[in-house]
């Protein structure tokens, strides 16, 4: 522990803050993703239609950013980033307190998403930015790191609320607008960096294509895990908010170990050989969420699905190999922090058709057909990722 303490003290200041920005990230978003789908199911009673579509006002965001990084041009990457986490903080906030129909609910969705979504390209580009030359991969495994065992807490703390001490959707909000509050503050004392000109926002290059391209898969096959994955989990085989913790805090634990170890893979084996696995594993996890009850018993089918369910949370994690891909193919420096944000843009497109698409597929044929797309989905990802050359 001593040894531990006397690292972290050595680390450069701007690092040490961004790794408890990080660390209380992790902590408040976990929060949020154990309770969500129950939130919704139990304080709203939608519909499985109503689920697909109310990702519209969530995933608009993520094609924003790109227009919302033009509009705060005059900012920094390290100040958009704390507004970003401002925004998350007001968002979650007004969703616990002041939601009282399902369609005022969908207004503070949507600033808590536009929050969320900016901050997802921030976190890699800065994260690259405070690694050494060559060790990218291994700096953000270090970050992911960090942010899996804040959300293992997260999680457990859920689970313990829920299942002993009466804790309520309410609750559990506020706690979470107090961490991305902390987040914005921790960010906001980093050292300034350059912001980018404005007129590079929105160039599309095409050296890009192929990340263009992975982001677009990327982007379908994340919206059927983060929308319909856990609506499966909940409606299908009725699970309480308790165990959707539970899950989240056992894939934490396995991540502890999983995601420093895939950062350090990505620089030994490449983003090549990375992506590519991510792809294969995709395929069968897709599967066994749609076709596990129909194979086995009730019992062993809820099994996979919750076997699937943490392998899809840990593979969430691959996404740095994209990053790290970027970084290496890009023509400027400049180019990666624009890029990684024109990447969430095009993926959203995708993601919110999807989740439309999957929506009214699961009410017309089944939740089955939902996940026999994703598996096509991987499917496809599989032979671009074997186009991947640096």
């Amino acid at each position: 522990m001593r040894k531990l303490k006397l690292k972290l003290q050595n680390l450069p200041r701007d690092f040490q803050l961004f790794l408890a920005a990080t660390f209380v990230f992790g902590f408040s978003q976990s929060i949020v993703d154990s309770t969500f789908n129950n939130f919704l199911s139990e304080t709203f009673s939608i519909s499985d239609l109503q689920r697909g579509l109310l990702e519209l006002p969530r995933e608009l965001p993520g094609f924003l950013v790109i227009f919302v990084a033009a509009l705060f041009f005059f900012l920094c990457p390290r100040r958009l980033a704390a507004l970003a986490n401002l925004l998350c903080a007001c968002g979650i906030l007004l969703i616990g307190v002041f939601s009282p129909v399902f369609s005022v609910m969908l207004l503070w969705l949507f600033i808590f998403s536009i929050g969320q979504h900016t901050f997802i390209p921030l976190n890699q580009s800065i994260g690259m930015e405070l690694a050494s030359d060559g060790r990218t991969g291994r700096r953000l495994g270090q970050l992911s790191g960090i942010a899996n065992i804040s959300a293992i807490i997260g999680s457990f703390a859920i689970f313990i609320g829920f299942r002993f001490l009466d804790l309520d959707y309410r609750t559990s909000y506020i706690v979470a607008f107090c961490g991305f509050l902390t987040v914005a503050a921790l960010i906001f004392f980093m050292k300034k960096d350059t912001p980018s000109p404005a007129k590079t926002k929105f160039r599309l290059r095409k050296e890009y294509r192929l990340y263009y391209w992975l982001n677009i898969l990327y982007g379908t096959r994340k919206q059927i895990f983060l929308t319909f994955a856990p609506w499966v989990l909940v409606t299908v085989f009725r699970q309480k908010t308790e165990m959707i913790a539970t899950l989240l805090t056992i894939g934490g634990i396995i991540g502890i170990f999983f995601k420093p170890l895939l950062g350090k893979a990505i620089d030994r084996f490449g983003e090549r050989f990375i992506l590519t696995a991510e792809a294969v594993i995709l395929i069968f996890v897709c599967a066994g969420y749609g076709f596990s009850r129909h194979l086995f018993s009730e019992t062993i089918a809820l099994v996979i699905a919750f076997v699937c369910y943490i392998t899809d949370h840990l593979l969430m994690s691959v996404s740095m190999a994209r990053a790290t891909y970027l970084k290496k193919i890009a023509i400027r420096p400049e180019d990666v922090a624009q890029t990684l944000a024109m990447g969430v843009t095009i993926d959203h497109i995708f993601s919110i058709s999807i989740a439309l698409i999957s929506g009214f597929v699961w009410i017309t044929l089944g939740y089955e057909y939902v996940f026999l797309l994703g598996s096509l989905i991987a499917l496809a990802n599989v032979f671009s990722t074997l186009r991947i050359k640096v």
